[in-house]
């Protein structure tokens, strides 16, 4: 028998028949070490092919090519599950369990808000951590009356941590430039800007520049004023800011209006923790992985499938 032959039969036998390579060598009058080397060279010319389904290792497999492809320092990918209502729960859940899962623990964290986080929020358990002071990485106060939103996420957080929570009293985006530049100038305010872009972990998502966004939810711009950002290319909102697809500010009069750590700061973070689930966030998540706003991203598999098409 050829080697060719002899590899092929040698291969069903193992993979087949389930026989083991002392058995192989009985049956076939050849070594063990023979057996070892042609089930090698199987594999090698393609004789072979392993493949592992378990969606597992899918998810590893998926993990690695963001990470490579985005020069992250991790990824959390979770498999899409059947019902695809159950995406950002699932998600949240990962990003809990992820922040739980920190050494060293962060004795400062910085957080956004909205409603991934929110989810976030209520997805960690009590004893998270021990002693963690949450601060606001930008403003929050709602506008309509739909008050307290952003500021029970941070206190939920520090609560379930054993710790406290440092607020910010201010909008996420005001009227006048002078407003923000008088709310930002005072001593305390300040002092909570600069404590919450130094916070040892960042954990903030984004939004998108549609209707659906939580700033036309809590009153700070209409469904018109965000439909002009979208046609001047904004791609959706990273703490407040809009940005276009290569991370460039769209209305730099809007960002001046803005309240909270800036996009430079987020992007010299120690560690920054992007959460991210769902098809309508799909370009926002694109821009935020390709401009170095975030080290980690936690997100569905969907969605990092779509990270990784070309543009």
């Amino acid at each position: 028998m050829d080697e060719d032959l002899l590899t092929v039969r040698v291969a069903e036998l193992y993979y087949d028949e389930a026989k083991t390579q002392d058995e192989i060598g009985a049956l076939l009058k050849v070594s063990r070490w023979k057996v070892g080397r042609l089930l090698t060279q199987a594999r090698e010319k393609g004789i072979v092919r392993i493949e592992i389904v378990h969606p597992r290792a899918r998810k590893l497999g998926l993990e690695r090519e963001i990470v490579e492809r985005f020069d992250l320092a991790g990824a959390i990918i979770i498999p899409m599950p059947d019902d695809e209502s159950t995406t950002l729960d699932r998600v949240a859940q990962a990003a809990a369990d992820h922040l739980t899962a920190l050494r060293p623990v962060p004795r400062t964290l910085g957080v956004s808000w909205g409603r991934t986080l929110t989810a976030v929020a209520e997805a960690l358990p009590d004893g998270w951590a021990n002693g963690v002071t949450v601060v606001q990485l930008n403003g929050g106060v709602s506008l309509n009356r739909r008050s307290g939103g952003a500021a029970t996420l941070a206190m939920t957080i520090a609560q379930r941590a054993g710790g406290q929570a440092t607020l910010l009293p201010s909008p996420a985006i005001l009227e006048r430039v002078e407003t923000k530049q008088a709310i930002e100038a005072d001593r305390t305010v300040s002092g909570i800007l600069e404590q919450a872009a130094d916070a040892q972990t960042h954990l903030f998502s984004a939004g998108p520049a549609d209707a659906s966004s939580a700033h036309v939810e809590n009153g700070y711009l209409t469904p018109a004023d965000v439909e002009e950002l979208a046609r001047r290319g904004a791609v959706g909102d990273v703490l407040g800011r809009y940005i276009d697809a290569d991370g460039n500010i769209v209305d730099s009069q809007l960002d001046a209006r803005t309240v909270g750590v800036s996009l430079d700061r987020l992007r010299s973070a120690k560690q920054a923790i992007f959460v991210t689930a769902g098809a309508m966030k799909h370009d926002i998540a694109r821009t935020v992985v390709t401009s170095g706003l975030c080290s980690v991203l936690v997100t569905d598999e969907n969605t990092a499938r779509a990270l990784l098409e070309e543009r």
